[in-house]
């Protein structure tokens, strides 16, 4: 069998697969540890902010207890792993606390705590969360965890090759078709097999279309060096608008306190180094940290009813998907983990109905969008910027090196045509209707897109002309 993707759902598939007897092989577009699980806060929770008020209110009760039953098998398994595959990933038990600084959100602290007991999990109300800041109430998870998750990866990754399993990077897969089984083929090469498994954030392939039933979301998140003697303890996620989620972690140089900030929907915004001004000024004002070491960008895909969409293709036998986590990858990835792989060795977990792909769902929840970028000329183009112009009867992103020389590629997303968006903090070209990444020279960064946008070679005389003016068009979804 195939697993395509080498994050938290592909490599816990994967092992639990080569333990069981059967040859698996693993293709990573890139590098194990270097996509969005590496890029994670990385809490290993059943607390998912106000998630089970949510699920008994929309569902039922029932419906809610699989969810967090999935949740805590995949925290076990965790655990499990650490503990027995002797795992170096700074694996930390922790308290998760949901917070708020508002009067107004007290009731739905309480509320929640009321869904978390009729599913069967401990929560505390508390009257404050311990942080440096004023809160007016709390929910405590207690005996949760946090780990790096890129040297989790890494070592799980060891750990399933020591038992046969055979992993590919650097191998990105562009097709994913029916023949007796199912053929993936990456740029030079293919493979058949039974069963393959779509573990991409977004599937790329198959009779169903996931970029449609869920909308790609992005998140920033920094990282800042701090003391000891005023670092926190626990993970937070505050339930306030803007929301903030907090913890601690380290790097070679120290401690790091890590703060997750503003959401997004990916190519929708045009001023994305921005929120970065924002999320700093936030965190010196309410911690006392010092430089800011690291920023990134993280992106994940949010469904309509906040359960992801985990299992077999009803109408592909053979081909299995998993996406939708809405930002709760950790848990809710192990268990999709789980769940494909006993799904294929003939079982099924008491809790897989909460994942099923064939479950209705909204048809109209993506609806697309339009391109944040568009300029009429070179000239409104800084040195390390990029925007979107027209070039005769197309639309090119043209991207400014650090020297000022213009460079550039297709505007059009080799998916579905959609016009790209600069994004200034990464210096990427995210596409506004399903959430395909490329990099500034053309190459795919994140799916559904599996094929680079094209260079362009511009006119010996570009810079002394202007572009037409540009005239938006609305992107397909």
């Amino acid at each position: 069998m195939v697993v395509i993707g080498a994050g938290i759902v592909g490599l816990t598939t994967a092992y639990l697969l080569t333990e069981a007897g059967l040859s698996v092989t693993v293709l990573e577009a890139r590098r194990v540890g270097r996509q969005v699980t590496g890029r994670s806060t990385a809490k290993i929770t059943s607390q998912h902010s106000l998630i089970y008020r949510h699920l008994i209110e929309t569902f039922d009760v029932e419906t809610a207890k699989r969810y967090a039953d999935a949740n805590c098998a995949g925290i076990n398994l965790i655990r499990q792993w650490v503990r027995e595959l002797g795992l170096d990933c700074d694996f930390e038990s922790k308290h998760a606390y949901a917070y708020s600084t508002g009067q107004s959100r007290i009731a739905d602290l309480q509320f929640e705590a009321e869904a978390a007991a009729k599913v069967g999990l401990e929560a505390e109300l508390l009257d404050s969360a311990p942080l440096p800041f004023a809160t007016t109430g709390a929910l405590c998870f207690k005996d949760q965890a946090q780990f790096n998750p890129a040297q989790y990866l890494i070592g799980l990754a060891r750990a399933a090759e020591s038992k046969g399993t055979r992993i590919f990077e650097e191998t990105r897969v562009i097709a994913v078709d029916a023949d007796d089984g199912w053929q993936i083929k990456a740029a030079r090469s293919s493979v058949n097999a039974k069963h393959a498994v779509q573990a991409t954030n977004v599937p790329i392939a198959g009779p169903v279309r996931y970029d449609q039933r869920t909308r790609p979301r992005s998140h920033i998140a920094m990282a800042f060096h701090i003391e000891q003697e005023v670092a926190i303890d626990g993970m937070f996620i505050g339930i306030d608008e803007p929301t903030h989620s907090l913890r601690m972690g380290r790097d070679q140089d120290g401690l790091l306190l890590v703060v997750l900030g503003a959401k997004f929907n990916t190519g929708h915004e045009g001023d994305v180094a921005q929120h970065f001004v924002n999320l700093e000024n936030w965190t010196r004002e309410n911690f006392q940290v010092g430089d800011a070491a690291w920023r990134w960008v993280n992106e994940d895909y949010d469904t309509a009813d906040r359960m992801p969409f985990v299992g077999q293709e009803p109408k592909a036998p053979g081909l299995y998907i998993a996406t939708g986590f809405n930002a709760w990858g950790i848990s809710n990835g192990t268990a999709a983990g789980i769940l494909i792989a006993k799904q294929i060795l003939g079982e099924q977990p008491d809790w897989a109905s909460v994942y099923d792909p064939a479950r209705k769902a909204s048809k109209n929840f993506n609806k697309g969008g339009d391109s944040q970028s568009l300029v009429h000329s070179l000239d409104e183009i800084e040195a390390g910027g990029g925007a979107v112009m027209n070039l005769g009867r197309g639309k090119i992103a043209v991207w400014k090196d650090d020297d000022g020389k213009p460079h550039a590629v297709s505007a059009s997303c080799t998916h579905e045509g959609c016009i790209v968006t600069w994004n200034n903090a990464d210096r990427t070209w995210d596409c506004p209707c399903h959430g395909s990444i490329f990099a500034t020279d053309g190459s795919v960064i994140h799916g559904p897109a599996v094929e680079p946008l094209p260079s362009v070679k511009l006119p010996p005389n570009w810079l002394q002309k202007s572009a037409p003016t540009v005239m938006p068009s609305r992107g397909k979804s």
